[in-house]
């Protein structure tokens, strides 16, 4: 065989090699019986449509789904630096609400809908003495609640020890839940009454069941997650249908 023909097949086989190696421009997660499309181009569209929204914050969670009664989503972890954002963490599932996103205005104490919006992420609450992250936590015990009970003057808030109000989410629970669990600041500065309580960042079931507006994720994402977050940059979360925020 000659070196010309040599030269050709190996150029062929290079070319074969790097088209193998091309990565997908979309991340396709099958959720349940839901598939949930995004694609690279759109996330950075989101971020471009939200930027002046995203001005102060230098880390970001992103939680999107392309369907509005869907309780499924991509969650996609991204960082921003010399005022370019890139991704840290590839997509992974995610559930939400059992009813889907709501608008921020129509959000209601109840609806069974996660939120749209950037919001900022807060304390985090966990089951464990210790935690493989820079962040700072609090070791959940009996006492821990988060009052959700529209009429009582903690509506929103946690508090630990005794209340008088009539319904409360305990922040340490029988089940994996909320083995880590990340306050989404929606409706706490200010609060709104009766506008949505309770909203989180924690750990999905094995199986993925949706929650009660909270956003989840399986444990061995949320590990990466919090090992990623950064105490000294502002971090925020921006969840919501990809089509409404595109807008």
């Amino acid at each position: 065989m000659n070196i010309y023909k040599v030269g050709t097949i190996y150029k062929a086989v290079l070319i074969s090699l790097s088209l193998l190696l091309i990565k997908p421009v979309h991340s396709q997660l099958v959720t349940g019986n839901q598939i949930t499309t995004i694609h690279k181009k759109e996330i950075f569209q989101i971020i471009k449509a939200n930027k002046e929204k995203l001005i102060t914050f230098q880390q970001l969670v992103l939680a999107i789904n392309d369907s509005d009664s869907s309780n499924k989503a991509i969650v996609v972890a991204l960082e921003r630096k010399n005022k370019r954002w890139k991704i840290k963490l590839s997509a992974v599932e995610a559930s939400i609400g059992k009813n889907g996103f709501a608008l921020a205005a129509e959000k209601q104490e109840g609806d069974g809908k996660s939120p749209t919006g950037i919001f900022a992420l807060g304390q985090l609450f966990t089951y464990e003495a210790s935690v493989n992250t820079p962040l700072n936590y609090i070791q959940t015990n009996a006492e821990d609640k988060w009052i959700d009970d529209p009429n009582h003057e903690n509506y929103n808030t946690y508090i630990r020890g005794n209340t008088n109000a009539k319904s409360f989410e305990h922040l340490k629970l029988s089940s994996i839940d909320y083995k880590y669990c990340m306050v989404i600041e929606y409706n706490t500065h200010p609060v709104v009454k009766g506008k949505g309580s309770a909203i989180f960042f924690h750990l999905a079931t094995p199986s993925y069941d949706p929650t009660a507006g909270c956003v989840a994720i399986k444990e061995s994402d949320m590990d990466k997650i919090l090992l990623w977050l950064d105490p000294n940059k502002q971090k925020a979360i921006l969840m919501g249908n990809k089509n409404h925020l595109l807008k």
